[in-house]
């Protein structure tokens, strides 16, 4: 469903759902009473502005009765923000894609509160892209390539190469080295299942049929620390962070796993040592082989 507002400061208006009846006579009604934590007159100066639109672009006044409309998008007031310390790389763009290296602590879209300060809202600002839409996710912790769909028109060909698993995807990582495991001598695969719950912080590995595979090497060793190469065959949320940690062999400054540590202020000086190494793919609009490597290293074992 097409928002009927543009893009603003990199922002998409936010969709909201009304209700077909109850005790609200006008969809400024429900929307005060569902949001009553919210300025009351600021809500209402943004229907006297005409910021609050229905799918079809019909503006909303103070008026307009409830189940008149069953969608509406509005501009949600942004939070101020400090911006981070740190700055993206772009490594290529052209009339389809965008790839970047993202730094560590900006997180890949906008949520909580990080809106602006986020690697899309960035980049739609600086490079003037409003249609720029992120191919895939990294965790705000994590840095390396991040992929963008810069043309609507040749976006859905790009994320079939994600669902179809047409994507290869390589992570470095420092972590401790268990000899045992002889990481250096054949990788090893690791599969289990893994649920997160959108209520908790962490995700979980549990009992059941494995759905996820995360191939794990060790490139190099120094001292007690080691490099190494994670290949994710499925992209569950903090699979490689959470098959390191079931190993013993938890990511360096990983602040959730093995341990979660009680929330702190981001110190730049200590970032997870989780990198997206690089992504190679079939180009499926002009067939080339692609292939973009971070420039960015882990500063543990720089």
């Amino acid at each position: 469903m097409k928002s009927p507002l543009p893009v603003r400061n990199g922002v998409n208006a936010t969709r909201l759902r009304l209700p077909a009846e109850g005790p609200w006579n006008t969809a400024l009604e429900y929307i005060l009473d569902r949001f009553d934590h919210v300025d009351p007159e600021g809500i209402g100066e943004r229907f006297d502005r005409g910021e609050v639109v229905a799918l079809g672009g019909e503006v909303l006044s103070r008026s307009t009765p409830l189940g008149e409309h069953t969608f509406v998008w509005y501009y949600r007031e942004l939070p101020v923000e400090t911006r981070l310390p740190v700055e993206l790389d772009i490594l290529h763009q052209d009339d389809h894609l965008l790839v970047v290296d993202k730094p560590h602590f900006l997180p890949t879209t906008p949520g909580g509160m990080y809106v602006a300060e986020s690697a899309l809202v960035r980049l739609r600002v600086e490079l003037d892209l409003p249609d720029l839409i992120p191919m895939h996710r990294l965790d705000r912790m994590t840095a390396g390539i991040l992929m963008f769909s810069v043309d609507p028109e040749t976006r859905g060909a790009y994320q079939l190469l994600f669902e179809n698993r047409r994507i290869r995807k390589e992570y470095r990582a420092v972590a401790p080295v268990r000899p045992d495991l002889e990481l250096d001598a054949a990788p090893l695969d690791v599969r289990s299942r893994i649920v997160k719950s959108r209520t908790y912080l962490l995700a979980q590995e549990v009992e059941g049929p494995a759905n996820t595979h995360t191939t794990v090497s060790l490139l190099d060793q120094r001292d007690d620390r080691g490099l190494y190469r994670l290949q994710p065959h499925t992209g569950k949320t903090h699979q490689l962070r959470l098959h390191m940690a079931s190993l013993g062999l938890g990511i360096i400054n990983d602040p959730f796993y093995p341990i979660l540590h009680p929330q702190a202020p981001d110190d730049y000086a200590r970032p997870l040592q989780l990198l997206a190494h690089s992504i190679s793919f079939t180009d499926p609009v002009d067939g080339s082989d692609r292939c973009f490597t971070s420039g960015l290293t882990l500063k543990e074992f720089a």
